[in-house]
């Protein structure tokens, strides 16, 4: 089994309310999945609700959804037609997790999937991104000032 079929298989059974929210944070962090560029060489990110969500992707067909959603072109076989032509990296889970969230400079996580039947979303929290950028970590906590501010 690939680490991708393990995910999707976990985020079904996380749907089916018979998943393992620790399983699936392992299996996306084991899985190489796609982010698409914003265009201007970085990743295509929202904010909502304070927090910065880099977008990534389990496959190509979840990437074409959102880029339907997007306004890109429908193609006869249900892809968009320029999702081929949307840049977009293969980034391991825990690369993004580990350096690419600590690296944005605000509280920021994953969104996977988004357009999906079912999206996943990993929030920046103790457990899932490093405690140091983590929302919810320990006040006493030595945590370093994100937004640049003292």
């Amino acid at each position: 089994m690939t680490s991708s079929t393990a995910l999707t298989d976990e985020i079904r059974a996380l749907y089916a309310e018979e998943g393992r929210p620790a399983a699936l944070v392992g299996w996306f962090r084991r899985t190489a999945v796609l982010v698409p560029s914003d265009g201007q060489d970085g990743l295509w990110s929202a904010e909502y609700g304070g927090i910065r969500w880099i977008h990534a992707f389990t496959d190509e067909v979840a990437l074409g959804r959102f880029a339907l959603a997007q306004g890109a072109d429908a193609t006869a076989n249900g892809a968009a037609s320029g999702t081929a032509d949307w840049a977009y990296r293969t980034v391991l889970g825990a690369r993004l997790l580990d350096v690419v969230v600590p690296a944005v400079g605000v509280p920021a996580g994953v969104a996977l999937d988004v357009g999906s039947p079912q999206p996943v979303l990993f929030p920046p929290v103790v457990g899932i991104v490093p405690d140091a950028y983590a929302i919810d970590a320990d006040a006493d906590a030595d945590v370093p000032d994100v937004e640049g501010s003292a």
